[in-house]
């Protein structure tokens, strides 16, 4: 893919790093991202993808814009409550970049429908709050071969994780949660959550997705990322892979 003067000049800052460059440039334009919820987390993702120049975006989120959504969901504003997020998140990446081809789906994601939903993707970016939801994308993204890079918030912790579970020497997101049920806690409205925190999260998960389609430096994938505001503090560590996991401990 050649870039156009327009696309050399708005993506120059990518192009000068030699770890992205112009051929890595147009693996962004040329990929294709899901990114499962237009929330808290999905709102700075999306943001950050769609500025990059990821080519296509398919933007999954079966909710309205509410007014308590506004202290965190910077891709809605004021004039968007009542709107459905997948449009309002449409509109704000036409808004932002004309080379992003956003498609939309209103709908919840579950087992039935997940790997339907996303099939064909480069990268998957799960940012919903639903530990069902979590599970559909993380079981239809082994099965599907597709790198998942999926993030979470509490009041005031996140984190964040690569899973490649199909590689022999990486773990599944089964891997990290085991066999647990339905195991949702408080909501953010019950418990609430930090504004600014889905924005640092939302950010590295943008940050991730774009790693694994032009690879730079160390990926995630077999680490956790752990984020505490409240002491400001950053720690990693190591997911190996489970040798038992009834997901992916036979590949």
């Amino acid at each position: 893919m050649s870039l156009t003067d327009p696309q050399l000049e708005r993506y120059a800052r990518h192009i000068i790093l030699k770890e992205i460059g112009g051929a890595g440039q147009a693996r962004l334009l040329a990929a294709r991202v899901a990114v499962v919820g237009a929330g808290g987390l999905g709102s700075p993702c999306i943001q950050y993808l769609a500025a990059a120049g990821v080519g296509h975006l398919t933007i999954i989120d079966d909710d309205a814009v509410d007014l308590s959504n506004l202290q965190r969901q910077v891709l809605h504003g004021t004039d968007d409550v009542g709107r459905a997020k997948t449009e309002s998140a449409a509109d704000a990446v036409a808004r932002l970049n004309p080379d992003v081809t956003v498609t939309q789906h209103r709908v919840r994601l579950d087992a039935a429908n997940a790997a339907a939903l996303l099939a064909g993707h480069d990268v998957i970016a799960d940012g919903s709050d639903s530990f069902e939801t979590r599970r559909a994308v993380a079981d239809a993204a082994l099965a599907l071969r597709i790198p998942l890079v999926a993030a979470a918030v509490g009041p005031f912790e996140g984190q964040i994780a690569t899973y490649r579970g199909w590689e022999t020497d990486k773990p599944c997101w089964r891997c990290f949660v085991g066999e647990a049920g339905d195991r949702e806690g408080a909501t953010c409205a019950e418990a609430g959550v930090l504004g600014a925190l889905t924005g640092v999260m939302g950010a590295m998960q943008a940050l991730e997705v774009i790693r694994e389609i032009a690879p730079f430096g160390d990926s995630l994938a077999g680490r956790v990322l752990l984020y505490d505001a409240l002491g400001a503090r950053v720690r990693t560590v190591r997911l190996p892979k489970d040798p038992l996991c009834p997901a992916c401990g036979k590949a």
